[in-house]
């Protein structure tokens, strides 16, 4: 079992039920936008990456900045600002 005193000494993490619900709301959407940013800014790096030759473009890099400003486009729309839930 591992030490829980120390300079190594780790909390677990609270039950997501233990949570209050207000609270679980703000968490999920922050986790939604996050990973929305994400993946448009890894469609972007695709395009890129096509762009400059790195990977073969077979009429990508149009669709992945399309793809990026549509789940940015939705992420705003659908999970509003962090903290109004």
């Amino acid at each position: 079992m591992p030490s829980t005193t120390g300079a190594h000494a780790h909390r677990n993490p609270p039950e997501w039920n233990a949570i209050p619900e207000e609270l679980q709301i703000v968490l999920a959407r922050e986790a939604m936008r996050r990973a929305a940013a994400t993946l448009a800014e890894q469609a972007e790096l695709l395009a890129l990456e096509m762009e400059e030759g790195t990977l073969s473009d077979r009429g990508g890099p149009d669709a992945l900045r399309l793809f990026a400003a549509i789940i940015r486009a939705t992420s705003q729309d659908s999970l509003g600002p962090v903290g109004h839930a």
